[in-house]
């Protein structure tokens, strides 16, 4: 009877940890700057200026005139190549946005300066390139779309004339 109780009551926390992780796959966490209401002192990375802001340099390619997705992945990860298909459609559906997959192997200054801990992990990134958000694990269009909107108004991409 002991063992029976002790079985349903591991089954019922694996079951809760497994649900939360799930429920965490894909969702966008804005950074401190870029949540609504944020003060200055909050909105300060605390690791210095320069820290939350991604270069073409530090990425290969140019940033986007709205946004940029940097998606850091993993050779083995089959979440990563689901996400780099929604993240590639996002980007050629929205004008101004780039995205951008790097091998986490081949990144590993990017890997410890952002803490990633899994694959796939989506860096948004603004047109200044100062970094909006996150997004760790599976994403879908949906939720691609909700991070996109987080950058605001898209900026005028060099070229295009304002409307």
């Amino acid at each position: 009877m002991r063992g029976a109780v002790l079985v349903l009551v591991v089954l019922a926390l694996a079951t809760a940890l497994g649900l939360a992780w799930r429920g965490r796959n894909g969702r966008f966490r804005p950074t401190d700057a870029a949540r609504p209401g944020a003060t200055a002192v909050e909105a300060q990375p605390v690791t210095g200026p320069a820290r939350d802001v991604l270069t073409a340099d530090d990425l290969g390619v140019a940033l986007g005139g709205r946004a940029t997705f940097v998606q850091l992945s993993s050779e083995v990860c089959a979440a990563c190549r689901a996400t780099s298909t929604v993240l590639a459609g996002v980007a050629a559906d929205e004008p101004g946005v780039v995205h951008v997959e790097l091998d986490v192997a081949e990144h590993l200054e990017l890997v410890r300066r952002f803490g990633v801990m899994r694959t796939p992990t989506t860096l948004v990134v603004g047109h200044d390139g100062a970094l909006v958000g996150r997004m760790s694990g599976a994403t879908d269009r949906r939720q691609a779309l909700a991070a996109l909107a987080s950058c605001g108004t898209p900026a005028p991409c060099p070229g295009v004339p304002a409307v």
